[in-house]
């Protein structure tokens, strides 16, 4: 084995235990240095240099007697992700089957991480002609409805950021100008929505309305997907209505009230 495989199997080794350490102090709260190298049969001297660098990241903390650790409040912070996505998606469900049974297409909610839309959940529509799980798949956002949304309503330094790293062709339709990109944010701006026909997948058309948080951030989008013989220049406004209105009430439900 070569120098460099070494290294990344101790790096799994260490990630290893060191979720193995937080598990014993989740599971028998504050412990010891001692404790915890028993229980997991790991040289006391592995256990706290693991311990320091969780120590360091928050995810550990010393008790108020000193050399005993407890789970810190960063682990509380990523649970805390992890409920919020999962609560959005309990929320916004019945929402989502009310529209998906309306319109008879696909309905998703899609959150963003970095330069990336994340679909969370989905409910598919009567007239759906595939039902493809995009439920954790990552999509680009220049190219879908859903990520023209968030584009539109983040800062602009962060969007700016975002478009910077450049706009990769799927189809023959996407749209990779920035300054035309730019020009549909606009429009998502004005009208509350976006929409794409065929721009990451061809015969694929969608259209996206945001969802807001209590403060009235954009904290997530709801989307309707078809294919464009369904969702079309002829559809899109009636459809458009019906997203825009499922958008308000998941935002409703979330606490945002419109002000004006």
């Amino acid at each position: 084995m070569t120098s460099s495989g070494r290294a990344r199997d101790t790096s799994v080794q260490s990630v290893d235990r060191a979720v193995s350490i937080l598990q014993v102090l989740a599971g028998q709260g504050p412990s010891g240095v001692t404790e915890i190298a028993e229980g997991l049969g790991i040289h006391k001297a592995t256990v706290f240099r693991l311990l320091a660098t969780l120590e360091s990241r928050g995810l550990v903390e010393q008790d108020s007697e000193r050399g005993r650790y407890r789970i810190g409040y960063s682990v509380v912070e990523l649970a805390a992700g992890a409920t919020r996505r999962s609560d959005l998606s309990l929320l916004s469900r019945p929402v989502c089957q009310e529209l998906a049974t309306a319109a008879g297409e696909t309905v998703n909610v899609a959150i963003h991480d970095g330069p990336e839309v994340i679909s969370i959940d989905q409910v598919i529509g009567g007239a759906a002609i595939t039902s493809i799980d995009w439920v954790g798949k990552r999509t680009p956002m220049h190219a879908t409805a859903a990520g023209k949304v968030f584009l539109a309503y983040m800062p602009k330094e962060q969007a700016d950021g975002i478009l910077a790293q450049g706009l990769r062709r799927y189809t023959p339709h996407t749209i990779v100008d920035p300054a035309r990109l730019e020009e549909q944010l606009e429009f998502v701006r004005k009208r509350e929505y976006a929409t794409t026909s065929e721009e990451h997948e061809i015969g694929l058309a969608a259209i996206a309305a945001p969802i807001r948080s209590l403060e009235g951030q954009v904290i997530a989008a709801v989307t309707l997907s078809g294919p464009t013989f369904r969702v079309n220049d002829r559809t899109v406004a009636e459809l458009a209505e019906q997203v825009v209105e499922a958008g308000a009430k998941i935002s409703w439900r979330k606490g945002y009230v419109k002000r004006g």
